[in-house]
């Protein structure tokens, strides 16, 4: 695999795509979610950001060899999707039911190709069921026991439900009840939801751009806390949450889905930078802190163009989020610096 990738190095260097003195530049940005963090002591936020490090070493890891953006974006939400403190993989909410029903997306800049799953409850990872629809069958989106059952045929790690299950993500569940039932008495029932703190925004996404130019962008999230009729969001929506175009930017969402598909947060900011010629930080704060926020929709996106330019709005009290550029120094934060 290192050969291969350091022989495709030489290859584009003889050919004259690149020069030795000046070899593409390449990075990565992830994100852990946005919302109110209320509760988030020092301690948890060590434990977050210690989180976020490790997807963007293991993501890093890969660039810097040569690897592609997809394999880097694969890489860095494995991680996140297999630590407990983020709400997707082993760490997803549970929806009113009690059932974990996670959702994922994948997009390929280069060639414009995607897969995403939704409402999956036995895919250990659910980037890589989504990475599976998008290399292994002509579909863009499976969902429900349909993608669970593609995943378990096409080399994805299967678990029993009761993975995913976690403490912290029950006790938020019984909460919730709480407080739709209250609403519920209250004659609310039209429009009950859960409290934000209750609801916890907590998707994961990476962004990527490596060494020949090429971007990617993935999502994975378990939705939000008690949802429900197999409510699903932004996250596996190609152009609302997820979106990759070499000729825009890569972008992964966090926040309150319906918004963001409303919107078509994902591919909007990159239609500005391709069809707008915007700079990637002005569409991207316009379209978080004015449009977004003029609609009453809370989160926030993580975006990468080509030049390796970086973008990581929110409109919410933090958002966990880091970044590796190429020399390998990280970057993670937690609240507005």
């Amino acid at each position: 695999m290192l050969f291969r990738r350091v022989l495709a190095l030489i290859l584009l260097v003889l050919s004259g795509n690149l020069s030795a003195q000046n070899l593409p530049r390449f990075a990565l940005v992830v994100h852990g979610g946005a919302g109110a963090m209320g509760g988030v002591t020092p301690a948890q936020e060590s434990r977050y950001r210690a989180g976020l490090e490790k997807a963007l070493e293991a993501g890093y890891a890969l660039l810097k060899e040569g690897g592609t953006a997809i394999e880097a974006v694969r890489a860095s939400i494995r991680v996140l999707e297999d630590d407990s403190l983020f709400n997707a993989g082993k760490g997803a909410v549970f929806s009113y039911e009690g059932r974990n029903e996670l959702d994922a997306s994948i997009m390929d800049g280069k060639a414009l190709r995607a897969g995403a799953v939704a409402g999956v409850t036995r895919v250990k990872n659910p980037i890589e069921a989504a990475y599976a629809v998008m290399e292994q069958s002509p579909h863009v989106m499976l969902c429900g026991r349909g993608a669970d059952e593609f995943a378990a045929t096409h080399g994805c790690q299967m678990v029993k439900p009761a993975y995913f299950y976690t403490t912290a993500q029950r006790k938020l569940l019984i909460q919730a009840r709480k407080t739709l039932r209250r609403q519920q008495h209250q004659g609310k029932s039209g429009s009950a939801q859960a409290s934000k703190k209750e609801l916890k925004y907590g998707t994961v996404g990476a962004v990527a751009l490596d060494a020949f130019g090429n971007l990617a962008a993935g999502t994975s999230t378990g939705g939000i806390t008690a949802k429900r009729w197999n409510r699903i969001g932004d996250s596996p929506i190609i152009g609302a949450g997820t979106y990759a175009s070499n000729a825009g930017c890569a972008v992964s969402c966090t926040g309150q889905g319906e918004f963001f598909i409303r919107l078509g947060v994902a591919k909007s900011l990159s239609d500005q930078l391709e069809i707008g010629h915007k700079p990637l930080q002005e569409a991207a704060a316009d379209l978080i802190f004015e449009k977004l926020a003029a609609m009453g929709g809370a989160g926030g996106l993580i975006a990468i163009d080509r030049k390796g330019n970086i973008a990581m709005p929110f409109n919410t009290r933090g958002m966990f989020r880091g970044y590796v550029r190429e020399d390998g120094s990280i970057c993670t934060e937690v609240f507005n610096q």
